[in-house]
């Protein structure tokens, strides 16, 4: 009996051995082998971006499947680069297309210019007033663009490829919210505070312009079509500009300090002619936009070599004065009447006083007292000589008619 119950057992032992390696759910305990699988489950989970959780669901592993088989599953889809994970991630990720495959972008004459760190760090030092200034006299000036001095901030009237006119670059700021502008008051100098801001959707209403809103508040954007932009009525600006005198520095010269666009539209069934100015934009705010706004100012070379800021900077433009800042703050047409001779002789006035305050800014130097005497030595000098040339010459004595005496030979004889 014990001999045959050994033998039992030892038959039974190695068919169990055989049967584990062949049938191993049979033999395998259950609780076993989800215990070993939680921890992959959750380092994947780790390890896998937030997009994972759009993945395809796995079918469940069966907790009774030996480790061998569950390894073959996990393995391939953590080293491989392909599958449904790979997909997931690459929908997610920024698109890294070229730029023949990227959608169509705003065209560049719809674009404003892009204000960098750099620009606006230059702007702030542009912007500041001079530290010694002795000397200033304000005044303002109409910038009449259909003249020929003026027509490079006119044209072209639409955006034509990366080519923009003034007008069109300020509407084109204010309708991105870049820039703010402020109300113009007539008879009143221009005021640059909050409780003075305009309201660009109201401008858009007043004078009648197509126009279409997105976002709201400060995120706030107005489209509106290039053809609908009445820049070709913005015919006139008026700038606030500035000479001064400063003492550390040695200089003088003009500053625009602010500038308004006026609106001239044409009454076809009436005949008139009304002039609305705009608003006020102070031109520390413009300049750094304008500095990136090429123009073309010439007939004969067609290369836009300058900005719109060199236009203003260097002066380029030309335009009569209107006001000058004064105690009453009248306009010159309240001080001198409605008359353009008189009007035009006090425009000369103030013009001539401003080179004469130019002039008596500098002495003339010893040296050119010196040399205007070396000169007039010279001038006397020369005079001198040209006296002693028109001096009569000598006459020589006439030649006798009587016949000539025989002279002697001066050879010798032998």
């Amino acid at each position: 009996m014990k001999r045959s119950y050994i033998i039992g057992l030892i038959v039974a032992l190695v068919s169990s051995t055989m049967g584990f390696s062949q049938n191993p759910v049979q033999n395998q305990p259950r609780q076993v082998q989800p215990q070993q699988a939680k921890p992959q489950q959750i380092q994947q989970q780790q390890a896998q971006p937030r997009s994972s959780q759009n993945q395809p669901q796995t079918p469940p592993q069966n907790p009774n499947r030996p480790p061998s088989q569950i390894q073959s599953q996990t393995q391939p889809l953590q080293s491989s680069g392909v599958g449904p994970s790979r997909q997931t991630q690459s929908s997610n990720t920024p698109d890294r297309r070229t730029p023949r495959q990227r959608p169509s972008e705003t065209p560049a004459s719809e674009k404003t210019p892009s204000l960098t760190e750099r620009a606006r760090i230059k702007n702030e030092e542009a912007s500041k007033a001079p530290a010694h200034v002795v000397w200033l006299r304000e005044m303002y000036r109409n910038i009449d663009l259909e003249k020929d001095n003026n027509a490079a901030l006119y044209f072209p009237v639409q955006p034509t490829g990366n080519r923009m006119n003034l007008f069109t670059t300020i509407f084109k700021l204010m309708a991105d919210n870049k820039i703010t502008a402020y109300n113009y008051v007539l008879d009143r100098q221009e005021v640059f505070t909050d409780s003075e801001k305009v309201d660009f959707e109201n401008i858009l209403k007043k004078f009648q312009i197509l126009y279409k809103k997105e976002g709201t508040g400060d995120n706030a954007r107005y489209i509106v079509d290039n053809s609908d932009i009445p820049s070709s009525e913005v015919l006139i600006y008026q700038i606030k500009e500035g000479w001064y005198f400063d003492a550390a520095t040695g200089t003088y010269k003009s500053q625009v300090l602010a500038l308004c666009p006026l609106l001239v539209r044409k009454d076809y069934n009436v005949g008139d002619i009304t002039t609305n100015p705009l608003f006020w934009i102070p031109y520390e705010n413009l300049r750094p936009y304008l500095a990136r706004t090429m123009i073309m100012t010439s007939d004969y070379n067609n290369v836009m070599t300058y900005s719109i800021d060199d236009f203003f900077t260097k002066s380029m433009y030309k335009g009569d004065i209107v006001k000058t800042v004064n105690l009453k703050d009248q306009s010159l047409a309240q001080q001198v009447g409605d008359d353009p001779e008189k009007l035009k002789h006090a425009q000369d006035s103030i013009e001539n006083q401003l080179k004469t305050f130019r002039k008596q800014l500098w002495v003339q130097p010893d040296t050119t007292q010196v040399a205007d005497s070396k000169g007039a030595k010279k001038a006397s000098a020369k005079k001198e000589s040209a006296k002693k040339e028109e001096k009569p010459k000598a006459v020589k004595a006439e030649k006798s008619s009587a016949p000539a005496s025989p002279t002697k030979s001066v050879r010798r004889t032998r």
